[in-house]
């Protein structure tokens, strides 16, 4: 290839970050790089939910696209935002190393509490995950769940501001950017789950560009590869998005070796469904499918079915207003 490999990114912090990392490795095996920055519709929008935009592909659309029309050679994401199925055209060549999965408790000056059962009752807490609102409802239904959207700065100044008392933020995410000390406590599996893929970062190239393809190859880390292969099967599987509230999480244990974690809740917490398996190894994304069954068969198909009706119903209620209003 001709000049420097173009990485298509999020111009955030901590996505510039994740791109800066990835242009270190390609550097390190003699690639010269330089970063080509996007702004997408999920930074852009940052005043409601994410659940209640609706589409896939919030943060990686626009640099999916210039991709795949040759303006950029490779795309660098978080994991957990990519949709599950590859768009045409697209896949993910590189995964590297996994940073820490787990979601982080984060307080604000004058708490003294270490974890989520130490808040106070009444306690606000931010998030702009239906996952860990779910979660967080199951485990304290007398806590105040309020929306935190805006990057990991941006999340951090609204808790120290007082806007919200605590907090969780993907600890990947924190110690990143160098804020690992901003964590009062970490939740772990499998008593809480993180998003699947959560702490992977991807690196995505086109099909058909065996020369970029053969470069970025060499990054890919194939234990990373292995974990997140089952995690993203179990999602891909019970059809999960931003909309739909499961987690996922890989233990690597004494007993049973590595285990797949999953769970489905309902977006008030009064129905969870928890399972685990051990992993295969040569398939791991059938351990994902098969969690996903009996997850489904547990209780699971019922929560996402009343979910999905849930948002249908709330779709066709903004088209007639829409309507209405013209």
């Amino acid at each position: 290839m001709t000049g420097p490999l173009r990485i298509g990114t999020r111009s955030s912090e901590l996505a510039l970050f994740q791109a800066r990392q990835t242009a270190s490795l390609l550097a390190a095996l003699g690639v010269e790089s330089e970063l080509v920055t996007y702004t997408t519709i999920g930074d852009r929008i940052l005043d409601k939910p994410l659940s209640a935009i609706g589409e896939k592909g919030l943060f990686t659309a626009e640099l999916e696209a210039d991709l795949l029309a040759g303006r950029t050679d490779c795309a660098v994401h978080s994991l957990k935002d990519l949709p599950t199925a590859d768009p045409e055209g697209l896949f993910v060549v590189a995964m590297l190393e996994r940073e820490d999965p787990r979601d982080a408790f984060v307080t604000r000056p004058g708490i003294t509490a270490t974890s989520l059962t130490e808040l106070p009752e009444g306690a606000k807490v931010g998030t702009s995950s239906l996952r860990r609102r779910a979660q967080l409802r199951a485990l304290r239904p007398d806590l105040e769940v309020c929306e935190l959207r805006g990057n990991v700065g941006t999340r951090l100044r609204k808790i120290d501001e007082g806007q919200v008392d605590a907090a969780l933020l993907a600890a990947a995410g924190l110690r990143r950017l160098g804020l690992g000390h901003r964590i009062v406590s970490l939740l772990n599996a499998p008593d809480w789950l993180g998003a699947p893929g959560q702490g992977a970062i991807a690196v995505q190239a086109r099909v058909d560009d065996e020369r970029v393809l053969a470069i970025l190859r060499q990054l890919d880390h194939a234990p990373t590869r292995l974990a997140v292969s089952a995690e993203r099967a179990l999602l891909a599987s019970l059809e999960g998005g931003c909309q739909v509230p499961i987690g996922a999480a890989t233990l690597d244990e004494p007993e049973y070796g590595l285990m797949l974690h999953g769970i489905v809740a309902s977006v008030d917490g009064t129905t969870v469904v928890r399972g685990g398996l051990p992993i295969d190894r040569q398939d791991p994304a059938a351990s994902g499918r098969e969690l996903a069954r009996q997850l489904h068969a547990a209780g699971g198909e019922g929560i996402l079915t009343d979910l999905r009706e849930a948002l249908a119903n709330k779709h066709t209620d903004k088209t007639s207003s829409a309507e209405s209003a013209s």
